[in-house]
Parts: C-alpha cells; sequence; structure tokens
C-alpha cells in the first residue's frame, strides 16, 4: 500500500463513529486495517435510511460507507474460544489496537492490558470511551449527542440560550477519532526509541472539551459563560451571517484594516465611536449587523461577495452538500475518492483531510497521498484471507 504508515498492522475492534473514524484515518495513510466485527456486524450497517441496494444484494447503509473506507471485515464472537484465539493470533502480529468497549469490556472478554503486552509487547492500544476510563461517570455509554449536551458544545450552539442545537454532524466522534488516531502515531513514536507499547486514552467528552478554545479559557481566565448567539462571533465584529438581497454572505473583519475598508468601500462612517475599535463593535454587535444588513441589502449575494473580495474581505456563502461535492475547489484537493465496492459497483466517498508530499533538492514537490483506495467492506468478506495469512504470518515477538 501507498502511504507514510506501510507496512503497519490495524487490528480495529471498535463500531460506531469514534473508533472507526481513526481506524479510517490510520488506513488512509497506508495502514493495513483488519476490522473485527460481532456476527451481527457493526452498529452502524443497520443505521439508516439511506440505505442503497443494487440488484438482490444486501442493503449497505450510507453511514456505514462514511467511515470504514480502506479495511478488511472478519467477525468473531470473543465469547468462543476459537475465535477468541484468532484475536489473540492477530494482535500478536499488529502494531495498533483499536477498541471502543465500555471501559472494562475487553478486560472481560479475557483481553486486558497485562494479556495484550503479553501477547505482543510492541503493541500499542487506542481506547476510546464516552465519558473517560476512569471518575465517577466512566460507567456511562458514549452517544455524540449525548457528549455534545454534557461537555457544553450545545449551549454554545443555535440562535439564543433558549434554543441548544446540536452540531449537523456527529463532531464529539469525529474529534474522538481524530485525537485517537493522533495518540497512537505519537505512541507509535515513542516505541521507536523504547521498544514498547502504550495504552492511548480518549473520549467523546475530552474531545469536546478541548476543543472549546477560546470558550473554554472565557470561563476557566475571564469567568465568562458563554451563550448561543447564532452565526455572530463573540469576540470578532463584524464576523457572521449577513443578509443581503436575495439571501445572504458570510463575512470576517479579523482586524481593524478590514474594518476600515469595509467602511470605504460601503460608504459607513468610520469615525462612529460605537464601532471604533473590535471591543466596541463587540459591545454594539446588534446594532452593527443591522447598520450592515441595510447596506449590504442593495446587493445581491454573488455582486456583493465580489465586492468584498476586491477589497480584500474574507468572505464566502453558505453551500449546501451537494453544492460542496461539485465545487471544483473540492475536487481539487482529492476530497472525493471513486472505489469498487463489492456489492454496489462503482461508489464515490468523500475522501481525506490529508495530503502528503515528498520535496526534492530543487523544492520541487511530488504528491505522496495513498491513491489506492478500497471500498468499505462487506460484512465478514475478507475472513478466509485473513486466516490463510494468519498461518503465514509471524508474530511481533
Amino acid at each position: 500500500m501507498t502511504g507514510p504508515l506501510g507496512g503497519l498492522l490495524v487490528v480495529d475492534l471498535t463500531r460506531a463513529l469514534a473508533g472507526p473514524q481513526a481506524a479510517m484515518m490510520l488506513g488512509d495513510l497506508g495502514a493495513r486495517v483488519i476490522k473485527v466485527e460481532s456476527p451481527a456486524g457493526d452498529d452502524t450497517r443497520s443505521w439508516g435510511p439511506p440505505f442503497v441496494r443494487i440488484g438482490d444484494g444486501t442493503p449497505e447503509s450510507t453511514y456505514f460507507l462514511s467511515c470504514n473506507r480502506n479495511k478488511e471485515s472478519i467477525t468473531l464472537d470473543l465469547k468462543r474460544d476459537e475465535d477468541a484465539l484468532v484475536l489473540a493470533r492477530l494482535i500478536e502480529r499488529a502494531d495498533v489496537l483499536l477498541e471502543n468497549f465500555k471501559p472494562g469490556a475487553l478486560e472481560r472478554l479475557g483481553f486486558g492490558s497485562a494479556r495484550l503486552m503479553e501477547l505482543n509487547p510492541r503493541l500499542v492500544l487506542l481506547s476510546i470511551s464516552g465519558f473517560g476510563h476512569d471518575g465517577p461517570e466512566a460507567h456511562r455509554a458514549g452517544y455524540d449527542q449525548i457528549a455534545q449536551g454534557e461537555a457544553g458544545l450545545m449551549s454554545l450552539t443555535g440562535p439564543d440560550p433558549a434554543d441548544p442545537q446540536r452540531v449537523g454532524v456527529p463532531i464529539g466522534d469525529l474529534l474522538a477519532g481524530i485525537n485517537g488516531a493522533f495518540g497512537v502515531l505519537a505512541a507509535l513514536r515513542e516505541r521507536d526509541r523504547t521498544g514498547r507499547g502504550q495504552v492511548v486514552r480518549t473520549s467523546l467528552l475530552s474531545a469536546v472539551v478541548a476543543a472549546h478554545a477560546f470558550q473554554g479559557t472565557r470561563w476557566t481566565v475571564a469567568g465568562e459563560v458563554g451563550r448561543a448567539q447564532g452565526n455572530q462571533h463573540p469576540t470578532i465584529a463584524p464576523y457572521g451571517l449577513f443578509r443581503c438581497a436575495g439571501g445572504s454572505v458570510q463575512l470576517a473583519c479579523g482586524n481593524d484594516g478590514m474594518w476600515h475598508r469595509l467602511c470605504a468601500a460601503f460608504h459607513i462612517a468610520a469615525d462612529d465611536p460605537r464601532y471604533a475599535t473590535n471591543a466596541d463593535r463587540t459591545a454594539n454587535r446588534d446594532s452593527l449587523t443591522a447598520l450592515l444588513e441595510t447596506v449590504f441589502a442593495a446587493h445581491e449575494p454573488e455582486a456583493l461577495l465580489q465586492r468584498l473580495a476586491e477589497i480584500g474581505i474574507p468572505a464566502g456563502r453558505v453551500r449546501t452538500l451537494d453544492e460542496v461535492y461539485e465545487w471544483e475547489q473540492t475536487r481539487s484537493q482529492q476530497l472525493l475518492l471513486d472505489v469498487e465496492h463489492r456489492s454496489l459497483g462503482k461508489i464515490t466517498l468523500p475522501g481525506s483531510a490529508l495530503r502528503t508530499f515528498s520535496v526534492d533538492a530543487t523544492g520541487a514537490e511530488t504528491e505522496t497521498t495513498r491513491v489506492d483506495h478500497v471500498a468499505p467492506p462487506v460484512l465478514d468478506a475478507d475472513a478466509d484471507a485473513i486466516r490463510a495469512w494468519l498461518d503465514d504470518a509471524p508474530a511481533r515477538t
């Protein structure tokens, strides 16, 4: 396989989204990922609609397709001795093991940390939980919307504090997966130095709280509690969504220079003391928003965006997802991948956020991003091949 992680073996025991996202990211970078599923399959295989079926084939969940490319599938019932032995043989040959059972569940199945290190002292174990592996609420199951609420994100999202909203994608799961993959790479680097594996832990709660950014220090340092306030930025103005003739635009004035250019282009009084500095504009955000929307009411979105670009004001429109995937800029960043699915034929998937390049002595770049992507697997599709490979592949001891 191409990619910087070529040669690494990842055994993925996870299901739903956070763990599969982490495993897919490692696969996108070239690792071989073997997805171990229960005989019933990953939960997300049943999460729909939409489902897609070709002919008499099994309906495939588009949710499952979103987070399981570049993997092989084998089903194992870990309560059966013969299947637990297959997992043990995989672990002996693996570089990385991923799991997102409730804390303690893997140990009850006979694969606690001590057993894992006995099987493979070089193993890196990634464990993802809902609320952490210790503490008074470690026992709680982790589902994204619950975590978004408990971790405060929903209180910051929506039109006002009385109407909290979840983010439109399972952001807690996705962030936990990203953090998990990042932690795995750090542990692999540490293994290069020590020769021994490590345990990496993260959770949906940790991932969301760690992403609070300025909203976190707004409370921990300044003692202010952030609240939902729609599409206007809480600490920068003007910065947000503004109505105009026949639609809306988004703009971001990140400094006073941009504000002065905006004033000059649209005949706004730059010396108005209510808007002299960013702090002033933020304090008077409501009147500023009303002023700008009055000025913009004379402009259609495309003309307004063109004018904002001419004066150097970062701006954009709100695209629907079909528009995003038809946008040439999206395609230019290799964010659409065509793969051949075993039952669906050729399908297109959203791509990886990462691209890699080698650079020679002259500064010329050659892209090394993985291009040989594999479609998400049909349940248990690779079981025979994996078992045959286990008979030939030596353990990593």
